[in-house]
């Protein structure tokens, strides 16, 4: 036989063993490799619920991840130094966690922008003789690689068009998937290339946001595309009175500049992950900015890709919780509970025959519209403070049945209706401003526990 061939006959049969061989180790190593993955997941898990029962080693360590490996800290924390003793891995895998977010603001830049795009919109309004087009610019950034960008809903929802330019500068049109003006989200679509893959953003985990954390946004003010400007978490858990179901969107409140265009765009910690989306500023103010949730979008994202919307239930009014102190003011015959200052034309509360109110006051900057009803209990809980009027609306479903206690007139009195699913409304379109503007005086508010009577609940 030929040497040569002899030797390419030894040489393939070695690396078809090598094959098996590798096959072999593979087959084995793989359930290895998953438990040691779920094992980490557990023991992940396991330290958030230690942080939980912790906040104030929590919060020190946001601030500075390093402290996992002091030990002059481990020793001031005898919990903390015997949960890691306990957990061997944990602590090696969160100094690596520690290391990836602290990336530089070039390195975060270059790592999300390819995912933030452009985005330009028109409508037509048929009811203008002049200035019938309107255009919109804004901002948003990819979540999934077959082409799912997130936006505002004042950018996309109800626009005759929308187009989407990608960071390599391609344009392309794009469809609304879902959008929920209420919470101000939208979720487009975009087709590509069969084999083009974009590049996405990482979503992170905006429970974990505490004042004072690095505050980057990349978006598109005034047009100016890939811009990027950087600031600080300024709160969290912030009430916007303007905003409807204000108690169920709690804003992140940022001194990083955002302008016109903005809208949409990513609100990004220092591990480069999208902590929120850039939403609304104030007016005539040096810098007050608000972002939505991420953890809120992921919430209602499931809804908005399959329904298309947020589906609600519609009880037809609104109005703000009220104590003792009214009625030690004026001496009126009231109780503590939600004062309906509003019920919506051709809602169900109307139908049902609830009252709103009728007189106008201002007392230290809060205004007040009495003279309607005052609800004590909704579905036999007592609604005499946010916490438990939250709960209790939480509850509620389209299809159920509402039953309200009612202070009228100096006596009780029972309303019960059924819920349908709330429709859009007027006052859930914000246009293409997402300024607020505030009287002097107004004060921001904070959920949970500096929530205080007085909060405006909009339903």
């Amino acid at each position: 036989m030929h040497p040569t061939k002899t030797r390419d006959q030894f040489h393939q049969w070695l690396i078809a063993l090598m094959m098996i061989f590798l096959s072999v180790i593979v087959v084995h190593a793989w359930p290895i490799q998953q438990k040691v993955q779920e094992k980490s997941h557990w023991e992940l898990k396991t330290f958030e619920k230690f942080l939980d029962s912790h906040p104030s080693i929590a919060d020190e360590l946001s601030k500075d991840p390093s402290l996992i490996d002091d030990q002059k800290y481990l020793a001031k924390h005898p919990d903390l130094e015997q949960f890691l003793k306990t957990h061997p891995g944990l602590q090696r895998e969160l100094k690596a966690k520690a290391a990836a977010c602290s990336l530089s603001v070039p390195s975060i830049f270059d790592r999300v922008s390819p995912s933030v795009v452009y985005i330009s919109a028109t409508s037509i309004n048929p009811y203008r003789v002049n200035g019938r087009v309107e255009n919109f610019v804004g901002s948003g950034f990819i979540i999934d690689a077959g082409g799912l960008i997130l936006t505002n809903s004042h950018v996309a929802f109800g626009r005759q068009s929308i187009e989407v330019r990608l960071e390599d500068g391609m344009s392309v049109p794009a469809q609304v998937v879902g959008a929920d003006p209420i919470f101000d989200i939208a979720l487009l679509r975009i087709s590509i290339p069969e084999k083009e893959k974009l590049p996405t953003v990482i979503l992170g985990d905006s429970d974990r946001v505490h004042v004072g954390g690095e505050a980057i946004v990349i978006g598109n003010p005034l047009g100016l595309d890939q811009s990027l400007t950087r600031g600080t978490i300024s709160a969290i858990n912030r009430l916007l009175p303007a905003t409807f179901f204000s108690l169920q969107e709690p804003l992140i409140q940022i001194d990083t500049p955002i302008n016109p265009g903005n809208s949409g765009g990513p609100l990004i910690n220092q591990c480069g992950e999208v902590i929120g989306i850039t939403t609304a500023k104030i007016a005539d103010a040096q810098n007050i900015g608000f972002a939505i949730p991420i953890n809120l979008v992921k919430a209602v994202l499931p809804s908005l890709i399959s329904q298309g919307r947020v589906i609600r239930p519609w009880l037809g009014f609104h109005g703000q919780i009220i104590d003792d102190g009214l009625q030690n003011i004026f001496r009126l015959p009231l109780v503590p509970g939600l004062l309906v200052e509003i019920v919506e034309p051709g809602s169900p509360a109307e139908k049902a025959g609830l009252r709103g109110g009728v007189l106008e006051i201002t007392i230290a900057g809060q205004e007040f519209l009495l003279g309607g009803d005052i609800i004590t209990k909704i579905n036999g809980t007592d609604v005499t403070s946010p916490d438990n009027l939250i709960d209790v609306l939480q509850q509620l479903k389209v299809g159920s049945t509402v039953s309200l206690n009612i202070f009228r007139d100096g006596s009780e009195i029972m309303l019960s209706y059924n819920i349908p699913e709330r429709p859009l409304l007027p006052g859930d379109f914000s246009g293409e401003n997402t300024t607020f503007h505030f009287q002097e005086g107004y004060r921001l508010r904070l959920r949970p526990n500096s929530m205080r009577t007085g909060q405006s609940i909009f339903r």
